[in-house]
């Protein structure tokens, strides 16, 4: 979660934040309906006779779900400088995200074709999170936002339980690794997201086990 560092209030009069209590419905309920306008999302994308192309106003509105009824704006670009716990990463200042955000989108589309989608999944989940763009809900909105990537560029609505982003959410530990690897390269002038997409992939694997299991299928012991 983003620490915000600034000296003005972060609510406004008219916003009243939640209890602890009530903030943790809140975000179970905006989880549901987050995965279902991902969900959404990755059909229209599939049927659609368009070639696919990331936008901003789709991260916008991932985020807008993710944290509503948590934060006075939700979905917009951060206006404040913040700190990611835990992590020695300073993000850039937010007047250079919604230029970065473009950067990234366009990298999506400019290798849609001569990138695979675990490629192309792990730099969106690494890169959002660098650039941190929203005051909350960075996190939730680039595993949705990398799950979006893959499904259309793999080209499937993606079958099996406990999907990737869930897997994540569950034990952070290994993320936090691959985003930690992904900023050390890029420190070095590197992109270098192997590690990230290494655990995309072994998570991809296990989704897709669990169908070959409901199936009836059984794996060597």
């Amino acid at each position: 979660m983003a620490k915000i560092r600034s000296s003005e209030p972060k609510s406004k009069p008219d916003f009243v934040e939640p209890t602890q209590e009530e903030a943790a419905h809140i975000e179970e309920r905006n989880g549901l309906l987050q995965y279902d306008r991902l969900a959404s999302m990755i059909e229209m994308a599939l049927k659609s006779e368009r070639k696919f192309r990331l936008r901003p106003s789709q991260l916008q509105e991932l985020n807008r779900i993710a944290v509503q009824g948590l934060l006075q704006a939700p979905g917009v670009w951060r206006q404040v400088p913040v700190e990611i716990k835990g992590s020695i990463h300073e993000p850039p200042h937010h007047e250079e995200v919604p230029e970065l955000v473009d950067e990234m989108c366009d990298y999506v589309s400019d290798h849609w074709e001569d990138e695979n989608a675990l490629h192309l999944a792990s730099y969106v989940m690494w890169r959002l999170n660098w650039i941190h763009p929203f005051e909350d809900g960075n996190g939730r909105t680039s595993r949705a936002v990398s799950y979006l990537v893959l499904s259309v560029r793999t080209g499937y609505v993606l079958p099996g339980s406990t999907t990737i982003p869930e897997r994540i959410s569950e034990d952070k530990g290994a993320y936090y690794e691959a985003l930690d690897a992904a900023d050390l390269a890029w420190r070095s002038g590197e992109i270098d997201i192997s590690v990230m997409e290494n655990l995309v992939g072994d998570y991809l694997a296990a989704q897709l086990l669990n169908v070959f299991k409901d199936a009836g299928g059984k794996t060597p012991d």
